[in-house]
């Protein structure tokens, strides 16, 4: 297994004010979402992506996101034995709550 490339928050906001085209997924629960996402991000429940895996582009980085970046990370390792790399937002949503102040 390889090692999951991390992403912090600080570093995820200056690539996107930056213009970068970066695939965002978050992974939380409906009711999680329901208080923000990043935006640009799209929503696939971590229970739906063994479903969704032939759409997740393969040739671009996909961010993926969760509340406090365990599920995300968990997600990047499901992915990784079919070829898709995908960077976890380490310390998720929790974490990029709280640089939106800064």
């Amino acid at each position: 297994m390889n090692e999951i490339p991390q992403i912090t928050p600080q570093e995820l906001r200056k690539r996107l004010a930056a213009g970068e085209e970066l695939v965002l997924i978050d992974v939380r629960e409906e009711d999680e979402v329901a208080f923000g996402m990043i935006p640009g991000a799209q929503h696939i429940p971590m229970g739906q992506i063994p479903q969704q895996t032939e759409k997740l582009p393969s040739d671009t980085e996909i961010i993926f996101i969760c509340r406090s970046g365990n599920r995300s990370q968990r997600v990047c390792e499901y992915l990784q034995q079919f070829g898709i790399q995908g960077s976890n937002l380490s310390g998720g949503m929790i974490e990029w709550d709280d640089t939106s102040a800064e």
